[in-house]
C-alpha cells in the first residue's frame, strides 16, 4: 500500500509462548502482504487495480473485497460523504484498508496471547495493553509544519492513534464534494480503540476540514486533534495528550483558534466491532 509496517512485541516469553508469537508474527506478514497484493491502488496486478479497470468483476474477488467495499459505503453514509472509495474517481479503498490491515495484524498476535504489543503502518499504529506493567503507549504525533517537532504526546493503554496529513504525501486527500485537494487542515490526529474506525475517520476528517472536530466531539470512543495551516491546535475535549518526557521532541504550543461552526452528529458506527 505504499508504506512501511512494523511490529514492537513487548511479551514474547520463552517456549511454546514463544514459539506462538513467532509463529504469529510470521501469519501476520503473510497478511500483510495480501493485503497489499489485493487492495494497493499502487500495484497494477492487484484486484482493486484490475476491478478500477473492469478486467475483473467482484465476484472474482477476493471476498474481502466486497466485504470492505460494504464497510466503504458504509463509512461514507456515516461521514456525510466525507469518506469515499473513489477518491480523485479511482477506486482506493486505502484510507480504511490500512487501518484495518494493522488492526488484524495485532488481533493474530493477541489471539497467540500476547498482550503488549504495538503494530504500525505508515505512522498509524493499533496497541494492545501497554509496554510495561503499569505503563501506558507514549505516541508521538508529528507535527505537519515543524519537521522533528511534536504537535503532542498520545497516551493510553490498547489505543488506536491514526494520523491524516500533507506533511508526507503532500496535499494527496480529496474533497468528496468538490473533486479538489483537501487544504483546509494540515493534519488530524484521531484516537479511538479500533483503527479500522480511526484510520477511516481520520480520513474523512481531513477532508471535511475544521468541522470535524466538532462532528468527532460528538462521536462516542472518538477524539481528535487537528493542525490548520496557520499551526492553530485544536482538539476535542476528551483528546489523551500526555506529558513529554524530559528528552522527547518538543511539542509545539497550543495557539486558540475560532469556532469550528456548524456540525450535525454521526451515525453510530459498526466499523470498530469489526
Amino acid at each position: 500500500m505504499g508504506t512501511v509496517f512494523s511490529f514492537d512485541v513487548r511479551d514474547a516469553g520463552r517456549g511454546r509462548r514463544r514459539a506462538a508469537v513467532e509463529d504469529a508474527l510470521r501469519e501476520a506478514v503473510v497478511w500483510l502482504h495480501r493485503v497489499d497484493a489485493v487492495f494497493s491502488p499502487y500495484r497494477e496486478d492487484s484486484q482493486i487495480s484490475r476491478l478500477d479497470r473492469g478486467e475483473t468483476a467482484l465476484g472474482e474477488c477476493d471476498p474481502d473485497v466486497a466485504l470492505v467495499l460494504e464497510w466503504c459505503e458504509e463509512a461514507s453514509r456515516e461521514t456525510g460523504g466525507w469518506f469515499t472509495a473513489r477518491p480523485a474517481g479511482r477506486l482506493d479503498p486505502c484510507g480504511l484498508v490500512k487501518g484495518w490491515a494493522v488492526e488484524q495484524a495485532a488481533r493474530l498476535l493477541r489471539e497467540a496471547g500476547s498482550r503488549s504489543h504495538s503494530v504500525t503502518g505508515g505512522g498509524d499504529v493499533q496497541t494492545t495493553g501497554g509496554p510495561a506493567p503499569g505503563r501506558p503507549w507514549r505516541i508521538g504525533v508529528a507535527h505537519p509544519l515543524l519537521p522533528g517537532r511534536l504537535a503532542a504526546v498520545v497516551s493510553g493503554y490498547g489505543i488506536a492513534v491514526a494520523t491524516s496529513g500533507t506533511a508526507e504525501r503532500g496535499a494527496h486527500i480529496t474533497d468528496p464534494h468538490t473533486g479538489r485537494p483537501a487544504t483546509a487542515l494540515a493534519s488530524v490526529t484521531v484516537v479511538g480503540t479500533g483503527l479500522t474506525e480511526a484510520d477511516t475517520w481520520a480520513t474523512a476528517a481531513f477532508a471535511m476540514g475544521p468541522a470535524c472536530v466538532a462532528r468527532l466531539e460528538a462521536r462516542e470512543g472518538l477524539e481528535a486533534l487537528a493542525v490548520l495551516p496557520d499551526g492553530a491546535l485544536r482538539r476535542t475535549s476528551g483528546f489523551p495528550d500526555a506529558p513529554e518526557a524530559p528528552d522527547a521532541p518538543r511539542a509545539a504550543p497550543a495557539r486558540a483558534s475560532a469556532d469550528p461552526g456548524e456540525w450535525r452528529p454521526a451515525v453510530p458506527s459498526a466499523l470498530g466491532q469489526q
